[in-house]
């Protein structure tokens, strides 16, 4: 859920990842109602987006990467951007995103004047 606007968003997931998380519920025995990844201080509620950006600068810290480079938000912003670049679709982007206003939306992708004006060349009416 989006959580600005209470707004289902879609999501999609690499076959690879849809078999390890499977497992995972799997062998945590989850039921459903249960988080999948709970919170380490109450383990009947899900993981804080705080908690993920530790846990997440943690892991670029394992790997020698610095995690003032990297944050939850900015991987959120590599997808639309790589989104955009190949499919040149700002609105499959707006959807991924689940924002409701398109202005919203061009600030994720990097999208400058220039680019913004090839697309409305783009479109004839």
């Amino acid at each position: 859920m989006q959580q600005k606007t209470g707004r289902p968003v879609q999501l999609e997931i690499t076959e690879q990842t849809r078999e390890a998380a499977g497992r995972w519920l799997e062998t945590k025995n989850l039921h459903k109602g249960k988080p999948p990844v709970p919170s380490r201080i109450n383990r009947a509620r899900p993981m804080t987006m705080r908690q993920y950006a530790r846990l997440l600068a943690s892991w670029l810290r394992a790997i020698r990467l610095d995690p003032l480079a990297y944050g939850t938000h900015s991987l959120r912003r590599t997808k639309a951007s790589m989104t955009y670049r190949t499919t040149g679709n700002l609105r499959a982007v707006q959807l991924r995103l689940g924002h409701s206003k398109i202005e919203s939306t061009v600030r994720y992708p990097g999208i400058d004047v220039d680019d913004a004006l090839l697309i409305a060349e783009q479109v004839e009416i």
